[in-house]
């Protein structure tokens, strides 16, 4: 990996941690998923300033450094949307329980003054 491709990847790095920290204190993100923005944010740290280990892990895959990273993140991003998803299936479940059981409450009111 290039020395420009290091600092733009270490410059990345700390704008997704700044970014999580601004987003966190403002409440627009939830803490759960602020630790995992975090550890990606100080992967890519590490990743950056440890440039000895992203070339000895490119070697062994026989790629370029710049493309390990990218892989790295294709593999951090289909993690991330797999974790929403399940996310949102619990809570689609959570809102139907809900929706059946206000429904009910809402028969027994009328029921009772019908």
């Amino acid at each position: 990996m290039s020395a420009a491709a290091q600092l733009l990847l270490f410059v990345v790095a700390l704008g997704t941690l700044g970014v999580v920290i601004t987003l966190v204190r403002r409440g627009s993100l939830k803490e759960r998923f602020a630790v995992l923005w975090l550890a990606l944010g100080a992967g890519l740290v590490v990743v950056a300033l440890v440039r000895p280990l992203l070339d000895a892990i490119s070697d062994k895959l026989e790629i370029e450094g710049t493309s390990t990273v990218f892989l790295a993140a294709l593999l951090v991003l289909l993690g991330l949307v797999l974790h929403l998803s399940v996310i949102v299936s619990r809570l689609e479940g959570q809102v139907r329980d809900i929706t059946e059981a206000h429904a009910l409450i809402e028969h027994e009111l009328r029921g009772d003054k019908g």
